[in-house]
């Protein structure tokens, strides 16, 4: 069971990442939902982030079946090395943050596949839900970084956990 009795940013990731590959996606969606108003703009207006670069990514998964999508999702949490893995794990992880905030959008249009009608989180996920909503903005914003950060497939290996907390600016 992943429940954590810390607020901390490094124990929340660690319990996101002890999640299946499907909880995370579903917890990513309801992370938008419940608290993408105040999450949002600290991603298109932080500095560093290329909204181009994360709407061509979108646009190519997209592109794909449902399945196809649910399926790329699924391989960028596991890291696998794929062609759009290497180009997401070559973003900022700023950039990355905004991709996956387009991404739980898409889902609402449709344009990305949905979660099932009648979903709900299983009881892990939804108790980490409600610890993420109880730490502040920034380390809420730190978190979700720390969270998209290693996702993808770095060619180069040269991904360094420690040096992927950055502040918002």
């Amino acid at each position: 069971m992943t429940y954590v009795t810390s607020n901390s940013v490094p124990d929340l990731v660690k319990a996101f990442q002890a999640l299946s590959a499907d909880h995370q996606l579903a917890l990513f969606y309801f992370i938008y939902k419940e608290m993408g108003g105040s999450i949002t703009p600290a991603a298109p207006g932080a500095s560093t982030v290329s909204p181009a670069i994360a709407e061509g990514l979108f646009n190519q998964v997209k592109a794909l079946s449902h399945d196809e999508q649910l399926q790329l999702q699924r391989d960028l949490i596991e890291k696998k090395d794929t062609e759009l893995g290497r180009e997401y794990g070559a973003l900022s992880d700023t950039t990355k943050l905004l991709f996956w905030y387009r991404l739980a959008q898409g889902m609402d249009s449709s344009d990305i596949i949905p979660l099932p009608s009648g979903y709900e989180l299983p009881s892990e996920a939804a108790d980490l839900l409600s610890q993420i909503k109880t730490i502040d903005f920034q380390k809420q914003i730190t978190l979700f970084r720390d969270i998209v950060a290693p996702m993808g497939f770095d060619a180069t290996g040269s991904f360094n956990a420690e040096n992927s907390a950055q502040p918002v600016t």
